[in-house]
């Protein structure tokens, strides 16, 4: 007890909040609610897989020599908190069959958790064009996905030194998959989101989920500059600028479901891109008129590249948080 109060008297000077950094999107509540729990009170169905927790691992290791690591590790956390995940690019595995170790994530996530591969909107063009997409359902059977994320980046491929050309609208493409394809399609972009025509066009589509992957997060963009001359980044750098926040597709979102609720066939949305933590996400969730989830790549990859217990430590306390907001914080700027 005496060193407690020695504390709060030795630290009372250094713990005093500016009233100009206070967060303003929230009315704190503390009256009405018990201590929460450990983990949030929280239920979500995904391509027919019930969730129990907000977060969404978002797509991020492709064929890297790290993959394998990365990919258990984030694998043990979503068995853990019964979280859905989705895999970088699995280009790879039909070019070298050898990595499918890396990816082969089902023994460790369980049967009760989404789990999805991903495609590239370039790669998927070319599959369709060539009849190869009994390729990729063959490949989703051996990983025992639940479906298929197609991530859209015309910006990337087209910045990349090595990158693919699209030669046809990426929504015609995504129109034809789901003509023949038998499995969940997630659509996603890489770092930049979309505006409201691409969201408005999206939405129509019998999609399982649209994952924002808005600007603010990591832009690939971006990264196939820096990768790039420096000549052609001087050029290209403002396009990095271009994009929309994830805060403000959720706003076009809700637009848009207000004016076309019924022509709509997307019913789910994966909120991320620039998400920090679970105050950011816990307030987005809350603004979306759409059911969602909270995804993270970047704050995710940075603990899974040290290791379990680091990225078990993170995500323990952010289901904390998301608990205690739910019990203490209500919106100020209530949308529902």
């Amino acid at each position: 007890m005496k060193d407690r109060k020695k504390d709060h008297i030795d630290l009372a000077f250094d713990s005093q909040i500016d009233h100009r950094r206070l967060d303003n999107r929230f009315f704190y509540e503390p009256l009405f609610s018990s201590h929460p729990s450990d983990r949030p009170a929280f239920e979500f169905t995904l391509a027919g897989k019930d969730l129990k927790s907000p977060f969404w691992v978002s797509s991020m290791t492709g064929g890297t020599e790290k993959a394998g690591m990365i990919n258990r590790n984030l694998a043990k956390a979503c068995a853990k908190y019964q979280m859905g995940m989705g895999l970088g690019s699995c280009r790879i595995l039909l070019d070298t069959p050898e990595s499918l170790p890396d990816f082969d994530l089902r023994p460790i996530l369980g049967d009760k958790v989404p789990f999805f591969a991903n495609i590239g909107i370039a790669q998927l063009e070319d599959a369709l064009n060539k009849n190869h997409m009994d390729r990729w359902l063959e490949l989703i059977h051996r990983l025992t996905a639940d479906g298929l994320i197609v991530h859209i980046n015309p910006l990337q491929e087209w910045m990349q030194p090595e990158g693919d050309r699209i030669t046809a609208p990426p929504v015609e493409t995504i129109s034809r998959l789901l003509d023949e394809f038998p499995l969940p399609v997630i659509v996603k972009e890489v770092g930049q989101g979309m505006g409201k025509a691409s969201l408005d066009a999206l939405l129509r589509l019998p999609l399982e989920a649209i994952d924002f992957a808005a600007n603010g997060g990591t832009n690939f963009t971006l990264v196939e500059l820096l990768r790039s001359d420096a000549a052609k980044k001087d050029v290209f750098e403002g396009l990095t600028r271009i994009g929309h926040s994830a805060e403000e597709m959720v706003g076009l979102s809700n637009d848009l479901l207000k004016q076309n609720k019924d022509k709509y066939l997307t019913k789910n949305l994966i909120i991320s891109g620039g998400v920090k933590g679970f105050l950011d996400g816990y307030y987005l969730h809350e603004k979306s008129l759409f059911p969602a989830l909270i995804g993270q790549a970047s704050a995710l990859l940075k603990r899974a590249l040290v290791s379990f217990e680091d990225l078990d430590e993170y995500l323990d306390n952010q289901h904390r948080g998301w608990a205690l907001c739910q019990n203490y914080l209500a919106l100020k700027n209530e949308v529902k």
